[in-house]
Order: structure tokens, then sequence, then C-alpha cells
């Protein structure tokens, strides 16, 4: 009797987990594996794109999310191993559920309230869109957004994005990626 209501317990969980929506990040400016558009490209260092945060919706987040917080890091930029950071967003509110595109600007005028930016590689906060160096092939820019189990998170001012990352992985119970790619010829 005991082992029949056991298997119904786990028959029911699992039928439960089945219809949960899974965490998932997506965009109407990104479409995962494909080449990253000029509008989101970086303006400088020899690139010529309008530097413009693409648009990022989300849904299903895990039970307990008290904010979110967006990593978006280039694992190929050729800097001895570190990467680059295009972009750090920290302490967006648990009941937002996107981005709006043009939310990177280096003011911070156009995230939801409360949301914060850490400086990037490119120096300040902000959208840094791509800009690989010519020649290498396509870089991957994995868009993570990280759902936290804190309201917000205690950075010191001038943190960096490496400092940041840490703290968002430390209070992280969930995590959504979609990946772009960008590669320059000329």
């Amino acid at each position: 009797m005991i082992r029949n209501g056991l298997l119904l317990a786990a028959g029911l969980a699992l039928a439960g987990s089945a219809h949960a929506e899974k965490f998932k990040l997506g965009s109407d400016d990104i479409k995962a594996a494909a080449p990253i558009a000029e509008e989101q490209v970086f303006q400088g260092f020899g690139c010529s794109g309008k530097n413009i945060s693409p648009a990022l919706k989300w849904s299903g987040a895990p039970k307990g999310t008290k904010s979110f917080a967006l990593l978006v890091h280039d694992p190929d930029a050729p800097t001895g191993g570190a990467g680059w950071w295009h972009w750090v967003v920290t302490n967006i509110a648990a009941d937002a559920a996107e981005l709006p595109k043009g939310a990177g600007k280096a003011d911070g005028s156009a995230l939801p309230k409360g949301a914060a930016q850490i400086a990037t590689d490119f120096g300040g906060p902000g959208w840094g869109g791509p800009c690989p160096p010519v020649g290498d092939k396509p870089h991957r820019y994995n868009f993570t957004l990280h759902a936290l189990k804190v309201d917000k998170l205690e950075l010191p001012a001038g943190a960096t994005a490496s400092l940041a990352g840490f703290m968002i992985n430390a209070n992280s119970i969930g995590k959504a990626t979609l990946t772009g790619k960008y590669g320059r010829k000329k």
C-alpha cells in the first residue's frame, strides 16, 4: 500500500513538472546561433554599427525568483582567456519580463526602474555591441539571464563585470541563455 502511494505521488510530481514552463530567453532582434544585425554592432574600434541593445523577453522563471540579472559575454575574444563583457545589468525586478530595444543606454535611462548597469570591458556601463577583430571566425555572444534568490545585489561602487558575474552566479537559482554570432571580414 505504501509503495503504491509512493508511486502515485512520484507520478503526480512528474506530471506536474512536465507542465511547468521552462525558463526561456528570446529576442526578436537576435535569433539563436544566427548572425547579429549591424543595428546591434558596436560603433568604434573599426566597427560602424548603431550600438543599439537588442530587445529581450523571458518567461518561465523559477519559483522563488526575487530579481534578475543579465550577463552578455563573448568567450571568443582574444583576451588571454577572459573573454569580453558586452553588457551587465543587475537588480531587474522579479515582475519584469523584458528589456526593450535600446534599454542599454549608458546613462541607464531606458532600463526598468531599480535596474543598474555595471561597466563593461569597453570601459563604461551600457550596451557595447559586437566588434571582433577582422578575420577572426565569428564570435559567440552569450546572453544569459539569471533568476536570483535576492531582491538586490549588494555590489560596491565601481564593481567590475567579473565581480558582478561572481555575485550573480552565487545567487542564481536558474538561468536562460540565448547565443548570437558575429564576425567581420573588413
